[in-house]
């Protein structure tokens, strides 16, 4: 889930004539109901690029959504997520192209540096438990927006985007929030009011998704990537243990399958989630988007379908986390084995039709103990593709 090196070369900056046409079909789409990603694409921009578009007027135009670019000190957007801990509980928002993870919960004990360097961080919180890439972090902006329908509902967000627009986190504030640390936190890291339009973010043009690039099995070293997995000591090795072998992530599941993979029906989240909230077992939710991965560490209880006309969705609508994952996306689903030095660690992955990491499920788990039992039987026992279930 480790995001790809960006290009070297900065993307143009958005000019104010493009600026101006973004922002009136943006608005045309968001009248219509569309949430902000969608209005963007429907315009013909990214939302990264739709939302640096309004920043151009915050000064002079108004409206309903108002947008403050903000700069990290010397790059460093870890300093922008520390400040927050004064704001007090917030909701932190992660999301792919086919997943919305939410939690709510206090920022601390943010940091980054380390082995990895700077570009990756770390927030561990009971709560907000990310895994920060900053080298995916392009642009980021403090937005206020009030109902496009009159009401006096007013959303504040911190949006940070990759340089193809494509959002890696958003932090929103909430009625327990700090709004005096909030304001703070903005007009501290706020690009300077009288910037003009050459010094804020430009953003690739947008391009059609491609699937996930598969290298032939034929390239593979399989024999090294079986006995590399099975001695396997702790899940982290897993991404260079295929690396090395020359593997992709569900070519690697494919390639051991029946040994430490298998797959399972497309209907598994759903029967995951319901039995997870019937047996109490506490699990964990890993959704990544390039540039965060962030988790929820506990149980789920309120698992709710959802249809419309164009999706079907499958959520957890709980307390402070909120799951929305599209369940009709899903075109291949494992389960997985990796031996560490604390016993078997047992996942669940989800991928769509493109071969992107949707969600990963594990049972809830602290380092240097074994998997709980009960994750493990209900794990091993969904429905397999084309299978009955297989009893733990």
């Amino acid at each position: 889930m480790n995001p790809s090196p960006s290009p070297s070369a900065a993307p143009a900056a958005l000019t104010a004539a493009r600026a101006a046409q973004i922002r009136t079909a943006f608005a045309a789409e968001r009248a219509k109901g569309l949430r902000a990603k969608e209005a963007a694409e429907a315009a013909g921009s990214s939302e990264g690029e739709a939302i640096a578009a309004h920043a151009q007027q915050w000064q002079a135009e108004g409206g309903s959504l108002q947008v403050q670019p903000l700069a990290a000190p010397e790059g460093a957007w870890v300093e922008v997520l520390k400040a927050l801990e004064a704001c007090g509980p917030v909701m932190a928002l992660t999301r792919n192209a086919s997943t919305v993870h939410e939690k709510t919960g206090v920022y601390a004990n943010l940091s980054a540096g380390g082995e990895l360097g700077a570009q990756v961080g770390i927030a561990l919180n009971e709560d907000i438990d990310l895994r920060l890439f900053f080298a995916s972090w392009h642009a980021g902006f403090a937005v206020t927006e009030t109902s496009a329908h009159g009401g006096s509902t007013v959303l504040r967000s911190l949006q940070f985007y990759n340089r193809a627009g494509r959002a890696v986190h958003k932090v929103y504030a909430r009625d327990a929030s700090n709004l005096q640390a909030w304001q703070a936190l903005v007009e501290r890291f706020a690009v300077a009011a009288g910037a003009d339009s050459a010094n804020l973010p430009g953003f690739d043009a947008p391009t059609p998704r491609k699937p996930v690039s598969v290298p032939a099995d034929s390239s593979v070293d399989v024999a090294a990537l079986q006995a590399a997995w099975a001695g396997m000591k702790d899940t982290h090795e897993f991404f260079s243990i295929i690396k090395k072998a020359g593997a992709e992530r569900q070519q690697s599941f494919r390639l051991v399958q029946g040994q430490f993979a298998w797959p399972l029906a497309k209907d598994s989240v759903t029967a995951l989630l319901n039995e997870a909230s019937f047996s109490s077992t506490p699990i964990m939710v890993f959704v990544s988007s390039g540039g965060c991965i962030q988790i929820h560490t506990g149980p789920v209880q309120r698992i709710e379908p959802m249809s419309s006309p164009n999706a079907e969705w499958i959520n957890v609508l709980d307390q402070g986390f909120n799951l929305h994952l599209r369940s009709d996306l899903i075109a291949h689903a494992w389960l997985v084995e990796k031996p560490t030095s604390d016993g078997t660690v047992t996942s669940v992955e989800v991928f769509d039709a493109y071969g992107d990491l949707m969600a990963m499920f594990f049972g809830a788990r602290k380092p240097g103990k074994p998997e709980l039992a009960s994750w493990r039987a209900l794990a091993t026992g969904l429905p397999r593709l084309n299978a009955e279930p297989v009893s733990a």
